[in-house]
């Protein structure tokens, strides 16, 4: 299949260049048609200058110094307008991945009160750990009763009034009393959510530099508050990471197996979704409908999360979803929230596809939706693989094109998992890194985007 240089120029990575080749063969758009087609942007959004947080508005800052008004209605000026649009994107961050640890929180909650629908605590040494670091005694207590005690304390930091926020205990104390002597040691994840949303509100807080310092409060709160909270709980209950070897790329999916993928953010739903796979009931199903299997893989976030724990493949990131889906292979993508494109719903009639929406939180145009609760966690997740499977029999074989890439990866690098590699304590680290041996650590995350070269598995991917 002849791939153009416009292709060639979005990625490089085969597979993409093979399924890009092969959406434009079939007419269907993905992602960077769509970003062409914005072409020009606007370039007042672009450099964050548009506000539109009142009626008065919408109001644009001129970038160019002769031209175009220099204040908006209101009187604010483009460093006013650009700290409060970060701000309030910090927000809307911190919001979705705080949001996702309360709903661990809660899940741990349900499965201590064995209300959990096929939860378990995996991981109790964690749980003891987690326990004592909130002065929780675990003395005579069961690890159903620590659980629940620890969930309610994890709770409670959200709707916090004044801090600390106990996780933000773990940093170094020079830098507490750094976050401290600028005022932006956060009090608790709500709170600081919300006052940005206060503070960005016209005619209230309209210091560029006080509106940034809220931003960064409303970070740390969500780092070392809700995500970290949503990233400890997960371990306790599916389990600490170890590393492990998988495969990631578009060619994880097979031609001859049911083919579900797992996207979102939630461990939740994924962690049932691949339970449920491995049940004798839908694999006889499965062989009985002609398949040689039940094939779960991931993409992004919740992708990752049962790569590292049950070394489940990865067909892909951000924007290989709709890519996936354009092999014609798979029977059904099951999502829950963030990363995912409305555009799915779209694409996946033009297959067999069956798009499975699962949050209450998140609805999108041409989904099924299955409503997802921790209560009946299994037995959900079983009749979402019920339905993938039995698609398997509404498969065009011609439609269906894999591309052969995959490579191997190697994941799993808990903060544990680092720590026993390296004996018990960081040191023989730290001291590479003093000696100058290593140069230093870099993290690299974050979803991909159509405005720069996309970059795949093995070729500076994430």
């Amino acid at each position: 299949m002849a791939v153009s240089d416009k292709i060639l120029k979005r990625s490089i990575d085969p597979s993409v260049h093979q399924m890009l080749a092969r959406a434009e063969e079939l007419g269907l758009e993905t992602a960077w048609d769509r970003y062409e087609a914005m072409l020009p942007e606007c370039g007042f959004g672009e450099l964050g200058v548009c506000c539109r947080n009142c009626n008065m508005g919408p109001c644009r800052i001129s970038p160019f110094e002769d031209a175009g008004p220099k204040r908006g209605v209101c009187g604010a000026t483009a460093d006013i307008i650009v700290a409060r649009n970060l701000i309030r994107m910090i927000a809307a961050g911190a919001a979705a991945h705080s949001d996702h640890g309360r709903d661990l929180a809660h899940t741990m909650l349900l499965t201590a009160e064995g209300k959990g629908g096929g939860y378990e605590i995996r991981d109790e040494q964690k749980l003891q750990a987690l326990a004592a670091e909130y002065n929780i005694s675990t003395e005579g207590r069961s690890k159903e009763e620590t659980a629940l005690a620890l969930a309610r304390a994890v709770y409670a930091e959200f709707g916090k009034q004044e801090g600390p926020i106990q996780f933000s205990r773990r940093a170094p104390q020079k830098r507490v009393g750094l976050w401290q002597k600028l005022g932006i040691d956060p009090r608790g994840v709500d709170r600081e959510i919300v006052e940005i949303m206060h503070r960005t509100h016209i005619g209230v807080d309209n210091d560029p530099v006080n509106l940034i310092l809220q931003g960064l409060r409303a970070a740390i709160a969500d780092g070392w508050g809700g995500s970290m909270i949503a990233t400890e709980i997960s371990d306790v209950l599916f389990g600490t990471p170890k590393p492990t070897r998988s495969l990631a790329n578009l060619g994880v999916l097979k031609a001859d197996e049911v083919n579900i993928i797992v996207h979102g953010h939630e461990p939740t739903l994924s962690e049932m979704i691949v339970a449920a796979s491995r049940d004798a009931e839908m694999l006889a199903l499965a062989t009985k409908l002609g398949a040689k299997g039940i094939n779960v893989v991931g993409l992004c976030c919740t992708g990752n999360e049962v790569l590292m724990r049950h070394g489940i493949p990865l067909a892909g990131n951000f924007l290989q979803q709709e890519l996936a889906v354009i092999t014609g292979a798979v029977e059904a993508i099951i999502v829950d929230v963030q990363c995912i494109m409305p555009a799915l719903g779209n694409l996946t009639g033009c297959f067999h596809t069956k798009f499975i929406s699962t949050s209450p939180k998140a609805k999108f145009p041409g989904a099924t939706h299955i409503e997802f609760h921790e209560e009946q966690a299994y037995d959900i997740a079983k009749e979402i693989v019920r339905l993938a499977v039995e698609n398997y029999r509404w498969r065009k074989p011609g439609q269906v094109v894999i591309p052969n890439d995959k490579v191997e990866c190697l994941v799993g690098f808990s903060t544990e998992a680092i720590l026993a590699a390296l004996g018990g304590s960081l040191d023989p680290l730290l001291e590479q890194i003093k000696s100058g041996a290593i140069k230093g650590i870099a993290g690299v995350v974050g979803c991909n985007n159509p405005k720069v070269q996309h970059r795949g598995p093995g070729r500076g991917w994430t």
